[in-house]
């Protein structure tokens, strides 16, 4: 709750456009970056992760992002660096995400790794077995979900909206985290934080 007091303080005095759509995106929460990204994935409909701008302007109207056209405009420039027309999504991602500090990322990377039990970069049903016990979930203790089922919800937690398809990559995992990271101060408390919740 106190993030997003804070986004709504900060998008106030803003003046850069891309710390407005940030802004913006973490008034809705810690999944409120991995939310944008989920529009922008369902907009990418040849998968080449490059939006035209006129997609880049629907994705930001469907997610409800308020800027004027020339701050749209602005940022679409920032990211079209070759000119192309084009934007690519990964730097635009890397960008909007804000700075995280090296221990921040490598604590982040360090949970993925442990999640990841195949370590094909790609985290599955199979890789939650033995790391996560969906036993003791209230859904499964009452008999409304089977294991299986409960497993796909806690990747969902993770996956990109529109594209959930069971399986969390490391940049899924990192967009989720970069809204935690955002609501914490402290690279300490953070780095606490992921290691008690990941068991490193």
């Amino acid at each position: 709750m106190e993030m997003i007091m804070n986004s709504k303080k900060q998008l106030h005095q803003s003046t850069d456009p891309l710390e407005k759509i940030r802004l913006q995106c973490l008034q809705r929460g810690v999944c409120g970056i991995k939310g944008f990204a989920g529009t922008f994935h369902i907009m990418d409909d040849n998968r080449d992760r490059k939006l035209e701008e006129a997609e880049f302007k629907k994705g930001l109207s469907d997610y409800g992002i308020q800027l004027t056209q020339n701050e749209i405009n602005d940022v679409f420039k920032r990211f079209d660096k070759d000119g192309s027309g084009t934007l690519d999504f990964d730097e635009f991602l890397l960008g909007l995400r804000g700075p995280m500090s090296k221990s921040r990322l490598n604590v982040i990377q360090q949970s993925f790794r442990k999640f990841d039990k195949s370590g094909d970069g790609v985290v599955t049903v199979e890789d939650l077995k033995g790391v996560y016990n969906a036993k003791h979930h209230p859904l499964y203790q009452n008999g409304e979900k089977t294991e299986e089922e409960i497993f796909r919800i806690f990747l969902n937690n993770f996956d990109t909206a529109g594209g959930l398809d069971g399986k969390v990559t490391l940049e899924e995992f990192e967009n989720y985290y970069s809204g935690v990271s955002a609501s914490i101060d402290s690279d300490v408390y953070f780095d606490l934080m992921m290691r008690k919740a990941w068991k490193l």
